[in-house]
């Protein structure tokens, strides 16, 4: 009962911001680089703070990473061969970006050390001024 109103709600979160950005004039690729990936990311949200509130930190990380695996290799690969992706709205800068920001992540994961609450805040902060920065004006 729980994922079937999870999955509703990301679908619902997705559909609902999407519509407003387009009616704002938001870009496709913002809203796909913002909304969607929020709204995708919402099962995985919710299963990492479970278990980062049961201190089993090790699943937190790698369902995130697991799955954001996943969806780079299998689904952007399994969606390509059935028809081409053209991605021109996300550009060198966002992969760029995306790159330099899991450099930043990459010594967290190989010395096991902890990613503080100020560390979150900041990475969180990084991704604002990111969205910020992609913003339309």
């Amino acid at each position: 009962m729980g994922l079937a109103v999870l999955i509703f709600g990301s679908r619902l979160f997705v559909d609902g911001a999407t519509s407003l950005a387009k009616s704002l004039g938001v870009s496709d690729a913002i809203i796909g680089l913002t909304i969607v990936a929020a709204g995708t990311s919402l099962p995985e949200l919710a299963t990492s703070v479970v278990a980062a509130l049961k201190k089993q930190s090790d699943i937190a990380v790698g369902n995130v990473v697991g799955s954001n695996i996943f969806n780079v290799f299998c689904i952007i690969g399994a969606t390509s061969v059935v028809t081409p992706i053209d991605a021109t709205g996300i550009g060198l800068r966002d992969s760029l970006t995306m790159l330099g920001l899991s450099l930043v992540l990459l010594p967290f994961a190989l010395t096991g050390r902890r990613i503080s609450r100020v560390e979150g805040l900041v990475f969180c902060g990084v991704y604002a001024g990111y969205l910020f920065f992609l913003w339309p004006r």
